[in-house]
């Protein structure tokens, strides 16, 4: 019974992994096409491009769900 409950609890996380390492380039992506077209302060800009290169290093770290909230914050700066 406890091998099994383990082995569930395992899956779920493995797979909540793999959802996040996808869901990375994606993000960046989104970033990428906004960026252009942003109305942002020079500061607000230089902020965006740091979170976005962390989340970019932090995906390739292996590190999805850092990532993930770097890209998420850089994604509400530019209003996406």
């Amino acid at each position: 019974m406890k091998l099994s409950t383990i082995a569930v609890a395992s899956a779920l996380a493995l797979t909540s992994t793999l959802a996040f390492a996808h869901r990375c380039p994606a993000e960046m992506k989104a970033i990428d096409a906004a960026l252009p077209k942003a109305k942002l302060t020079e500061a607000q800009m230089g902020e965006v491009k740091k979170l976005r290169a962390d989340g970019e290093t932090l995906h390739k770290a292996g590190k999805h769900t850092e990532s993930t909230d770097a890209l998420d914050k850089a994604k509400k700066m530019l209003g996406i």
